[in-house]
């Protein structure tokens, strides 16, 4: 522990003679921000605020506060811990660090099953987008080509897949921004609404549907942030790994300030009544001014972020299942990387996975996939659960010394861990007043008994 900034130092040395070399993929805080909220703004919040402000109204500008606050909670657990330990493996090694093998196993391999889930429900929309321009080629040729795009993304390497996302990133952030921007010339008076029929909006009463439409509301809006635990998991990818704060909190901050922008304008732009999950809530809003080609526009908007979506999942599982292998709970041949950093036979197995999921979503009928996706997402948000468990447990282990220059602290920690850790479970206890979450919280729970069940034969297998 002593020594641990002497090899810091080392291994400083030893990337900047890389980088003079021009072989070094490391990332830079900022790259890593742009690729964190690449991954994490997906087509879901463009096409499915609507169900959260169907059942919330006005009050989901409340819950996606109250989702930020958690969002910057758990990251703030996960940047301690990834502070304070240089090693791979993320949140997965922290929670068994914390709690013994079992609950590394089920940690990584919840975020393994729920992201594989995520990125074929991206894939399946991909596909149904595109028809918009081509309706009469099948959806399994659309699926097939964005997952083969999605793979050779990733075969490019940890530089080249930051670039992509980082593109990706920027189109999105201008969307939001340049909504915001047409809102606030709404807001002056400077653009006006081709029919004035629609534009009677109400910010009252605040909780139309009453306390139970908004709780029932909480879980959705909580998956807008679901995909932050993928800047914890590149953390391992920054030059210098003590700016994962930087980089998380500043992805947080940025996530939370244009969710909140973009929804107060939605809702200014229209009436919360007239918003549907059938349609998009920023279609619903612009298409009152008659701005030629919106269909198109948002079309491809929405491919947007859900390829950056599904390929940014696609990472996140490669890089889990590594660590996995390399703690002997997947195959250890797992555990191998090309000269440009790419877990090539990780990405196999996940291709081949993939595949699977495809022919699933065909095979098995929309209403009980969509509960399997429900399912993804809530597994996803219990793994923030593990994550502040475990910055309770491993804090204790932490010692800050004089000689390290860069020390991160969660604030008001452990205080903040148990309230993050409350937020999150009243967030999923709301979905189970609503008939179909509530499906997708009890498949949810008989994946993970099933992951269980497995760790405890693999451990008497060994």
């Amino acid at each position: 522990m002593r020594n641990e900034h002497i090899v810091q130092q080392s291994v400083q040395r030893t990337q900047e003679k890389k980088v003079k070399k021009g072989e070094d993929h490391k990332l830079h805080w900022w790259q890593l921000t742009l690729i964190g909220i690449g991954s994490i703004i997906g087509a879901g919040f463009f096409l499915g605020t609507g169900l959260s402000i169907e059942r919330a109204g006005p009050s989901v500008l409340f819950l996606y506060l109250i989702a930020g606050v958690i969002a910057f909670l758990v990251f703030s657990a996960l940047a301690e811990m990834s502070v304070h330990d240089q090693e791979t493996g993320s949140f997965r090694k922290y929670a068994q660090m914390a709690f013994g093998h079992s609950m590394g196993f089920m940690s990584g391999w919840m975020y393994w099953v729920s992201g594989l889930l995520i990125m074929a429900s991206e894939i399946t929309a991909l596909g149904l987008f595109t028809q918009y321009w081509f309706p009469q080629v099948p959806l399994w040729i659309f699926m097939i080509l964005y997952s083969a795009l999605g793979l050779g993304i990733n075969l490019l390497g940890v530089n080249n897949f930051s670039t992509l996302e980082s593109l990706f990133a920027v189109v999105k952030l201008a969307t939001l921004i340049g909504f915001i921007g047409f809102g606030l010339l709404f807001l002056f008076g400077i653009a006006t609404p081709a029919s004035a029929g629609q534009t009677e909006s109400s910010f009252i009463p605040f909780f139309p549907n009453g306390l139970m439409g908004t709780w029932s509301a909480m879980i959705f809006v909580l998956f807008s942030f679901g995909g932050i635990a993928v800047v914890g998991l590149m953390s391992n990818e920054l030059k210098h790994k003590d700016e994962t704060p930087k980089a998380g909190l500043a992805t947080v901050i940025a996530l939370t300030t244009l969710y909140l922008l973009s929804i107060f304008f939605i809702l200014y732009m229209v009436s919360w009544s007239i918003i549907s999950e059938d349609e998009s809530p920023f279609v619903t809003a612009l298409s009152q001014f008659q701005l030629p080609l919106l269909g198109s526009i948002f079309t491809i908007i929405l491919i947007t972020a859900a390829f950056s979506t599904m390929v940014g999942a696609l990472f996140s599982i490669t890089k889990v299942l590594v660590s996995l292998s390399h703690a002997g709970d997947a195959p250890k041949v797992l555990d191998h990387h090309t000269k440009k950093g790419v877990a090539i036979r990780a990405l196999g197995v996940n291709a081949i996975a993939l595949s699977l999921m495809i022919i699933v979503s065909y095979v098995l009928p929309d209403k009980v996939y969509e509960y399997l996706t429900t399912a993804a997402g809530i597994m996803l948000i219990l793994n923030w659960v593990v994550i502040l468990a475990s910055q309770i447990k491993n804090r204790k282990q932490y010692i800050e010394t004089p000689s390290k220059k860069r020390y991160f602290k969660m604030i008001g920690a452990p205080f903040t861990s148990y309230l993050g850790i409350v937020l999150i479970f009243l967030a999923i206890s709301g979905a189970a007043f609503q008939e179909d979450e509530r499906i997708g919280l009890f498949i949810s729970f008989g994946v993970m008994a099933i992951i269980f069940a497995s760790y405890l034969f693999v451990r008497k297998t060994h």
